[in-house]
């Protein structure tokens, strides 16, 4: 049987009735990831500075941490004046494991700037005891490790008259809150006289969202909340990092203890002192240490005696762990660098990508990035070697929007620099 043929001729008004009735679904478009902005100072060559009350163990610690005789330890307060810096070398098992494989003719550890900054005493954020000066050179650092006593020593006077460290730990969280507040209500009194000329300017709008960030800040430290504590949105963050503020910068508190207690790993100061931390500044890193045993594990004659003194104490230096806490507090990482010529352990901060990680290495090696080799640190020992590594494809070429990842073994390829 033969069909006739018919010709269907659609009117227009249908086929848009019909997407009317049945919408076609589009998938919901990925929101935009908004790259988290942190507080501080942006970039990978940053500072800590040991801070505390006069005459608490700073400088015996700086001088035990940087192995140097730097710093000035004495019985009596403000015996140092002016700080004193040195690097410290980063402690990392997997720097050591790549010198180990590669045995190259250079090596060269990651570092960490540390400074001896004079103690703080009551009534510092008014001038006290040179307190402006200190306070000034805390703002430089761009984090604090504060040593606080919890050791009784009849011989080593304490400004205060006696040990206390949560009246210690007080003291100095309101000396720093206080120097915030006057610096931060002069910042917000130049604001108010910009913003009062009016104006529908984006640079006005920009200067009032500055002016009620600053005023939040404000009201935020008068209730005597520290600035880090905070949950900031991140143009907030911008505009609170040019005020390097005090109690914006990371704190690893640092438990001076005697000898003794020490090894034991008992102190009656302690049960106090983790409950003011855990009210006032939480999720900050607490780590006892004991200067004075330092001291006497840098005085021996080499590594390997004051290890085995360590092993007769059923015991081990504090000084590395409290290394790379700092190192984590300021959220540094590190991406590697490998061969028979040189392995470097390099310092960035977490979170960036590959052309800035490149720029570490040289600054035109960002401008003129064209790719990364990369494979992690961890890939390399499990599978023994490069070859292996290459074998088992986890050797990537990775370009710009990688993020470099901790423990990354990177090769950079760059294009020639423009003169």
């Amino acid at each position: 049987m033969i069909y006739p043929r018919v010709n269907f001729k659609l009117t227009p008004g249908i086929t848009s009735l019909a997407r009317r009735r049945n919408p076609i679904k589009c998938p919901p478009k990925k929101a935009a990831t908004q790259e988290k902005v942190l507080l501080g100072r942006p970039g990978n060559s940053l500072k800590s500075g040991i801070v505390g009350l006069a005459n608490v163990g700073k400088s015996t610690l700086f001088q035990s941490i940087t192995k140097s005789s730097l710093g000035n330890p004495a019985n009596f307060p403000y015996a140092t004046i002016d700080p004193e810096e040195a690097r410290v070398i980063v402690p990392d098992e997997r720097f050591d494991w790549l010198v180990d494989h590669y045995k190259p003719k250079s090596v060269v550890p990651a570092n960490l700037t540390v400074y001896d900054i004079a103690g703080l005493t009551r009534g510092a954020s008014t001038g006290a005891g040179l307190g402006n000066n200190f306070l000034s050179h805390i703002r430089a650092v761009d984090a604090i490790f504060q040593v606080v006593r919890c050791f009784d020593d009849a011989e080593i006077i304490h400004v205060e008259g006696d040990v206390d460290p949560v009246r210690d730990l007080t003291i100095i969280s309101e000396e720093l809150r206080v120097k915030d507040i006057e610096f931060v209500e002069k910042a917000l009194d130049a604001l108010s006289k910009q913003t009062r000329r009016g104006g529908q300017s984006l640079e006005m709008k920009k200067l009032k969202e500055e002016e009620a960030t600053t005023a939040r800040v404000l009201e935020w430290l008068k209730d005597g909340k520290d600035i880090r504590q905070g949950d900031w949105s991140p143009k907030e963050v911008e505009a609170i990092n040019p005020l390097f503020l005090l109690t914006a910068k990371p704190v690893v508190y640092l438990v001076n203890l005697s000898e003794k207690d020490y090894i034991r790993q008992k102190n009656k100061y302690l049960p106090g002192l983790f409950e003011w931390c855990k009210t006032h500044t939480p999720g900050c890193p607490i780590l006892p240490i004991s200067a004075c045993f330092e001291e006497r594990l840098t005085l021996m004659q080499d590594d390997a005696a004051a290890e085995e003194e360590c092993k007769k104490l059923g015991t081990k230096s504090g000084l590395p762990k409290a290394i790379t806490t700092m190192r984590t507090a300021l959220n540094l990482s590190s991406f590697f660098t490998t061969g028979t010529d040189e392995v470097r352990q390099w310092t960035i901060r977490k979170g960036i990508k590959a052309p800035a990680a490149a720029g570490v290495i040289h600054t035109d090696f960002e401008k003129t990035f064209i790719q990364a080799i990369a494979y992690n640190y961890s890939t390399l020992r499990e599978l023994g070697d490069e070859a292996a590594v290459k074998a088992a494809g986890k050797i990537m070429t990775k370009g710009k929007d990688y993020v470099v990842e901790d423990g990354d073994i990177l090769l950079i390829k760059a294009g020639a620099a423009k003169s």
